[in-house]
């Protein structure tokens, strides 16, 4: 079971922890991260979750996971990265966006989430990802063009592109 920090609507710690599916049952507030990794083309990194993860299976994101129990936001994205990429990532190598306070209802439960967004610029070809596939099927990278069209279409499995941070999150990544 994976047990998680609670926090207020305003991103303080409570001191209470609680299991994860709780979490989402009773629509606790409790923090994320996000890595948007971007390579020298201005090609974005996205991956495409396994079709036996219990939210979001076959659909396509960016890195991202849960901040564990008394676990830094920074922290946890080099975790993640490491964990679903398999790849190695300094401190000094993030880049802090910001943080999005979400609410959303999901089918059979809620997602109440303060969602810290990192940028990674890398090198990394996609054969240097060594992807976990129990977490993920596949990575590739997009164009900046292709964010866009997707913004417009909205397809299902891409729900990143219809997020409501996405046009300001498009301009940031254009001019990093």
């Amino acid at each position: 079971m994976e047990y998680l920090d609670v926090v207020d609507e305003e991103n303080n710690l409570t001191g209470k922890t609680e299991e994860r599916d709780i979490i989402h049952a009773k629509g606790l507030w409790h923090r994320e991260i996000s890595v948007w990794i971007m390579n020298q083309n201005k090609e974005l990194l996205i991956q495409k979750r396994a079709a036996t993860k219990k939210q979001g299976a076959n659909n396509w994101s960016t890195c991202a996971g849960h901040v564990d129990i008394g676990e830094d936001p920074q922290k946890t994205a080099i975790r993640e990265i490491k964990e679903e990429l398999g790849i190695e990532v300094k401190e000094t190598e993030l880049e802090y966006l910001f943080t999005e306070k979400i609410s959303v209802v999901l089918s059979n439960s809620y997602n109440n989430i303060f969602s810290y967004k990192y940028l990674l610029k890398t090198t990394a070809l996609i054969e240097d990802y060594k992807i976990n596939l129990e977490e993920l099927s596949e990575v590739r990278y997009i164009s900046f063009d292709e964010v866009e069209q997707l913004m417009k279409d909205k397809p299902k499995n891409y729900p990143f592109a219809s997020k409501a941070y996405m046009p300001e999150m498009l301009e940031l990544l254009k001019k990093k």
